[in-house]
């Protein structure tokens, strides 16, 4: 059965909440297209039928880019051998390239492009701004700082320099918290925290690199470029980990998230504990993006682009009268997630097979693109009025 999402009836809170959400709709141009499924216990569930669709379509990008990567490299392989290989059907030299050596980079990969995603939507959604990411932000920079701490005074290994950007991301993203905290965390102070803690942290990098001798340089300028180059089981394993236990957690607070776009008060009429839901989709986020930088480096931009692609990708545009180019209201995480895998995966592959023997890190090409998209943004955000 298909309905269209109408404000609900009751206090005048309530009601004045619902408004705002359907003036926001109609801002945009659409309305959701909701399908109800009924139960065996009488429960109903909800399905919104665009973004189901995006997820599918995402889902299914992310797989054959991934399957297209394994198969990429000096030995290359078709899908359908990849596929066969992956089933137990191949050689053993095919079961050691693909298990090995290919198949871990593309899930830490996954991994990492969902981590980014999920938490850029998280940052986008509690600074109510499409500028609000891990790379404008200065987490990224916080986590370049611990490793490059890790990597030039104690000459770290792998595990170490891993264990350094996490432990400078998570503390970095406390700081940043502290320091935008009156009477709670606001948007835009948030944003500008962040913004001069990144400038001040890109600052330490580059004086750690000047203290650095030119072997510890160069590794750590490969380090701060991102890439998935090298990546084996020991960067999947505690990525996976936290991935398990944090992204499970924050799609619980979905719906935290899209009452708390309609403001601090609707969302407190509501019964949302604002500031309770803040401090752990912060938190969260901000381990996520710390673990997924100390296992693939600090990849430009896709926690930026990520969320806002997932919401103008689910925007139901084969409805009469849907808005062009209008992002749909509400976070999008499980969308934002399969954005982020779907768009890492691919811009490595796209890394690997487009400029021949000369293959670029993830990390160049991400910033390329990320950095053309962010221009891109803040024209329409300047032509809309909104900066």
């Amino acid at each position: 059965m298909s309905a269209t999402v109408k404000p609900g009836k009751g206090t005048e809170e309530n009601t004045g909440a619902a408004e705002s959400v359907a003036a926001r709709g109609r801002r945009t141009g659409a309305a959701r297209r909701v399908t109800v499924v009924r139960t065996r216990g009488g429960r109903s569930v909800r399905l919104d039928v665009p973004a189901v669709v995006a997820g599918l379509v995402l889902l299914a990008v992310a797989l054959a880019a991934g399957i297209a990567l394994i198969g990429s490299g000096d030995y290359p392989m078709t899908p359908a051998e990849v596929i066969t290989t992956l089933t137990g059907g191949g050689d053993a030299g095919q079961e050691f390239i693909v298990q090995d050596l290919r198949l871990p980079r593309v899930l830490v990969g996954l991994l990492v492009g969902a981590a980014f995603g999920i938490a850029g939507a998280v940052f986008q959604t509690v600074s109510r701004n499409p500028l609000g990411s891990p790379d404008v932000l200065g987490f990224a920079q916080g986590s370049s700082v611990g490793a490059l701490v890790a990597i030039v005074y104690f000459q770290a290994g792998t595990l170490a320099v891993a264990a350094g950007a996490v432990v400078g991301g998570v503390l970095t993203g406390l700081v940043i918290f502290v320091l935008a905290w009156k009477r709670g965390v606001h948007g835009y102070r948030f944003v500008l925290v962040g913004i001069g803690a990144s400038a001040m942290l890109y600052a330490m990098v580059l004086y750690l690199l000047t203290k650095a001798n030119i072997v510890e340089a160069t590794r750590a300028t490969t380090w701060m470029t991102g890439s998935l180059n090298g990546r084996d089981w020991d960067q999947f394993g505690p990525l996976a980990a936290v991935c398990a236990v944090l992204v499970p957690l924050l799609l619980c607070y979905g719906r935290p998230l899209r009452m708390l776009e309609m403001g601090d008060d609707a969302a407190s009429a509501l019964g949302v504990r604002v500031e309770r839901v803040r401090i752990v989709v912060l938190l969260a986020a901000v381990v996520l993006v710390a673990a997924a930088t100390a296992a693939a480096g600090p990849i430009s931009f896709v926690a930026l682009t990520a969320p806002q692609l997932a919401r103008r990708l689910s925007l139901p545009r084969f409805l009469k009268g849907a808005g062009r180019g209008a992002p749909l209201p509400g976070p999008n995480l499980l969308l934002s997630a399969l954005m982020g895998a779907a768009l890492l995966v691919t811009a490595d592959w796209s890394a690997q097979r487009l400029f021949g023997a000369d293959q670029l890190p993830v990390g160049v090409l991400t910033g390329v693109l990320g950095g053309g998209y962010l221009l891109w943004l803040l024209a329409t955000e300047r032509r809309a009025g909104r900066i």
